[in-house]
């Protein structure tokens, strides 16, 4: 019986999914556990596996569409199944695919007369799958006839002029050869063949190589969200540091004994993300939403934990962090961070912080200005450790010294409270210990 495979929905707060890259083809044998596509959200991405065996049957939609989430995606089955039921105003690959028993000669003089299908900006418009297919079979794609949505070409339509021996060389790509004959290897066409429409690259001077690659959905919602942060925000940062002394013992402590028992050790960054979580308790200015008409306090706080990924920062929350142990923190700071690194976290981690921490220290950056996440109105931003001196009983002695540099809307909190808040957290560092039976 035919199963139609659905748009999962990754989170309550998501109503789409871009599908990014089908992994099967029609046609091709599925098993229980195989990767069918994958697609992404604004945020994150997701690998979909099948949960019944069969052959591929139908695709319902392209590399590249925005699919309302739980709608059909593709169709497995039993192979030459009826589909029609699924298939309403979609063509089938079979449907689609030249027939063997055209003649060549047709084939050829449709191709020939076929217009490469352009967008408003004049590129072509084809599927990243087409496009790589394109290059390694060296393809002339200004004979492609599109047979995609909104005349967009697709991987079949490369196959399709591959298979029909429409080839050209390297030095003529992105020329037009339409009406040219192929007189190189394979029947490529050639810059003879073209004559005076390619020009020497001694005539002009020759430009830099570059590459556009189009911005993937994260980095979009990634520009979206910053312009729009430093735009419509009353943004500043102040600077302060603390004597890192404490917490480096403390530090060095919990990994010789985490070592000695096998397990995994607590951070730094740990350490910096409960001191946060019990400060904040103390300043609801700094765990609150800036609303626009209102201030919304938290009586908990969710800490977002900048983190970058292969597909641009993400900001996970780690939920009531100030109810937590230090071990509890740790394991929960941790397995959220590896989930959005890997793509595999849930979007509904993805939001409900009150307070976002970004850590910059072991890239060595000294101070820098971390840009609120709205509508939050505090954001912390930590940085590197470096030598200071201070005298102690009249001698001048060094000391490891950790940069804290904290960002603040100002329409939602002054400097002073801002400031006192740093002063506090500065404290809860430099005597963790004490911090800790809190």
């Amino acid at each position: 019986m035919a199963h139609a495979v659905i748009m999962p929905r990754q989170g309550q707060s998501v109503e789409s999914c871009i599908l990014t890259e089908w992994n099967k083809n029609v046609g091709d044998v599925i098993s229980i556990g195989d990767i069918i596509f994958t697609c992404e959200t604004d945020k994150a991405s997701f690998e979909v596996e099948a949960e019944v065996a069969g052959t591929m049957l139908l695709l319902l939609a392209e590399e590249g569409d925005d699919v309302p989430c739980l709608d059909n995606v593709c169709v497995i089955g039993d192979k030459g199944e009826d589909v029609s039921e699924f298939s309403a105003g979609v063509k089938t690959a079979q449907e689609t695919a030249p027939k063997e028993e055209v003649k060549q000669e047709v084939i050829k003089q449709a191709v020939s007369h076929a217009k490469p299908a352009e967008s408003n900006d004049g590129k072509l418009k084809i599927s990243p799958r087409a496009k790589n297919l394109a290059e390694k079979q060296s393809v002339d794609l200004s004979r492609a006839k599109s047979t995609g949505p909104n005349g967009r070409i697709i991987e079949r339509d490369v196959a399709s002029l591959a298979a029909q021996g429409i080839k050209m060389t390297s030095a003529v790509a992105g020329e037009n050869t339409s009406g040219a004959l192929g007189t190189g290897i394979g029947g490529a066409v050639t810059t003879r063949d073209l004559g005076t429409q390619v020009k020497s690259t001694t005539s002009a001077p020759i430009m830099s190589e570059f590459e556009d690659e189009p911005l993937s959905n994260v980095r979009k919602f990634i520009a979206k969200a910053m312009h729009s942060s430093l735009s419509e925000m009353a943004q500043l940062t102040i600077d302060s540091s603390f004597d890192a002394t404490e917490i480096l013992k403390f530090r060095a402590e919990v990994k010789a004994s985490d070592e000695a028992m096998g397990i995994g050790s607590i951070t730094m960054n740990d350490m910096i993300l409960f001191a946060v979580a019990k400060t904040l308790k103390s300043h609801k200015a700094c765990n609150a939403h800036y609303l626009g008409d209102k201030m919304r306090y938290f009586r908990d706080v969710n800490i977002g934990i900048a983190v970058d990924t292969d597909r641009g920062l993400l900001v996970p929350t780690l939920f009531n962090a100030n109810n937590l142990s230090l071990n509890d923190l740790s394991f929960n700071a941790k397995e959220i961070i590896g989930q959005a690194k890997t793509g595999s976290i849930s979007p509904d981690l993805l939001s409900g912080g009150t307070f976002t921490v970004t850590n910059l220290g072991a890239l060595g950056v000294e101070s820098f200005t971390p840009v609120i996440n709205p509508p939050q109105t505090c954001i912390l931003g930590v940085c590197t450790i470096s030598e200071k001196v201070k005298t102690v009983n009249g001698e001048i002695t060094t000391y490891p010294s950790m940069g804290l540099s904290l960002t603040f809307d100002h329409r939602a909190i002054d400097g002073a409270p801002a400031a006192m808040f740093l002063k506090d957290l500065v404290g809860a560092l430099e005597n963790f210990g004490l911090t800790l039976s809190k």
